[in-house]
């Protein structure tokens, strides 16, 4: 089958274990970003299979439209770039393993390497040695630190986990059955979301995005935060409302933050307003770009590719 994969920014694929998976099929990696709909449409046009890199390029009707001999769509995770009924009226197979019970040690790992950034500046003091200064101000020592955890999951347990081994009191606020499984499993639960806002020396959001959470944490949130607080986002950006962070970092409550998601990536131009601020710290959504995560991830692509390619599709979101 002739397959396609999109955006593979730094050619990773083609080197992993995982891609022996794809023997026999004829595979074009694309390693740059095209959202347009003609230049997609051109590029897809004798694609039997598109394989996405999470979230990186929306197919939505108006390009499903153009391509013919589209058959399958294979990726990993939720799927809101998809316009999953136009593929469905067209009779193209959607299939997204959910990976429920795997672990996502890459994105725990930044988040926690991002609790440690911002406690002690590391990317501020060294920019600060580039321009001839020395020792921008004090640190922030993590053990007796509460770590506010906003949900409960994967990714969750893995970053209370590191906490606790850096003696941090581990608190929770999450939906009822996941507040008591994080009881259940030793940590604190807050009483309520305010006082979960406004005891947490350093808050994390660890949620998946549907209509739901968006917007679940508020400026009212941000606001019982404390002037010294941090807000580490690594799960999606319109968990926040719309403007509500920047507004609040430069009031003050919460005094930092460290942010790897965005809602429009890439960022155009570096023009975010949270690049500008001294108090933040802000990486590419790399949470989960390592060599060990996209091989665990595209094992589980490349399986449901050769699954439908054997007549038995495999985690059909459409069936």
């Amino acid at each position: 089958m002739r397959v396609t994969i999109l955006d593979d920014w730094h050619d990773t694929l083609r080197s992993l274990p995982c891609f022996n998976i794809l023997d026999g099929h004829d595979v074009t990696i694309h390693t740059d970003h095209v959202q347009d709909v003609d230049a997609l449409a051109e590029r897809l046009a004798e694609t039997e299979v598109l394989v996405l890199f999470r979230e990186r390029t929306a197919i939505r009707r108006a390009l499903i439209e153009r391509l013919p001999k589209l058959k399958l769509i294979s990726q990993r995770s939720v799927y809101p770039h998809i316009d999953v009924d136009a593929c469905t009226e067209r009779g193209i197979v959607v299939s997204s393993d959910q990976h429920a019970d795997t672990p996502c040690t890459a994105a725990a790992e930044l988040t926690f390497a991002l609790i440690m950034a911002s406690a002690r500046a590391i990317p501020q003091e060294m920019a600060a040695m580039q321009r001839g200064l020395w020792q921008l101000g004090v640190g922030t020592t993590l053990k007796g630190k509460t770590l506010g955890i906003y949900g409960y999951g994967r990714i969750s347990r893995a970053v209370a986990g590191y906490g606790r081994a850096f003696g941090m009191r581990i608190l929770v606020w999450a939906r009822e059955a996941s507040r008591e499984q994080a009881r259940a499993e030793g940590c604190d639960v807050a009483a309520d979301k305010a006082r979960f806002f406004a005891e947490s020396d350093f808050l994390t959001l660890h949620m998946r995005l549907y209509p739901a959470t968006r917007g679940i944490v508020t400026a009212e949130d941000l606001a019982l935060m404390q002037p010294t607080a941090t807000l580490i986002n690594t799960s999606r950006a319109g968990l926040i409302a719309p403007g509500a962070l920047e507004a609040a970092l430069r009031t003050g409550r919460p005094g930092f933050a460290a942010v790897d998601v965005y809602e429009a990536e890439p960022l155009p131009g570096g023009t975010h307003p949270l690049l500008s601020m001294p108090n933040v710290i802000c990486t590419p959504h790399i949470g989960y770009v390592t060599r060990d995560e996209y091989n665990q991830q595209f094992t589980d692509i490349f399986h449901q590719v050769a699954a439908f390619a054997a007549g038995s599709p495999i985690n059909v979101v459409n069936p």
